[in-house]
């Protein structure tokens, strides 16, 4: 479910607070195959999965940077501030991938908001999100995404 907010003020009294917490998402054998093929990352632990069932995971696992390039997804698809005109990718100041993601694993990011600091025209954010696998006791990815909103 989409959060919305009027004005980047009212977002930034946010900080310190869990925001939103997107749907799930599976990942699937396609989407690990069509990433590969746009970053030419073809490593079998990833793309064979014959061969992925006899290694360390027993399955083939998502790419580490195909899990971090659904945050961009992720926060766009359940934060929106209408005087925002454009928000940007500005960087991450942290990424952990702590835990693997077998193909089929369900996903959702829990995001909080960490700072907010303004800026010519608007206002950079420091994010937090979380990227949970259902069932796992422990996070798969941890990552610290900045974005920069213009009004």
């Amino acid at each position: 479910m989409i959060k919305h907010f009027e004005t980047l003020a009212e977002l930034a009294a946010c900080v310190g607070q869990e925001v939103a917490v997107t749907d799930w998402f599976t990942v699937e054998q396609a989407h690990i195959d069509q990433f590969a093929q746009a970053t030419g990352d073809h490593q079998w632990i990833h793309v064979d999965p014959e061969r992925a069932k006899a290694g360390p995971f027993g399955d083939p696992i998502a790419h580490g940077y195909l899990t971090l390039s659904m945050l961009a997804g992720h926060l766009g698809g359940v934060v929106q501030v209408r005087e925002v005109r454009m928000g940007v990718n500005y960087g991450l100041n942290k990424v952990r991938f702590m835990a693997p993601v077998p193909v089929g694993s369900r996903l959702r990011a829990r995001v909080t908001l960490l700072d907010a600091q303004p800026l010519e025209g608007g206002m950079q954010l420091a994010w937090r999100s979380t990227i949970e696998r259902e069932g796992a006791d422990k996070p798969v990815c941890v990552a610290e995404p900045l974005a920069r909103y213009y009004v």
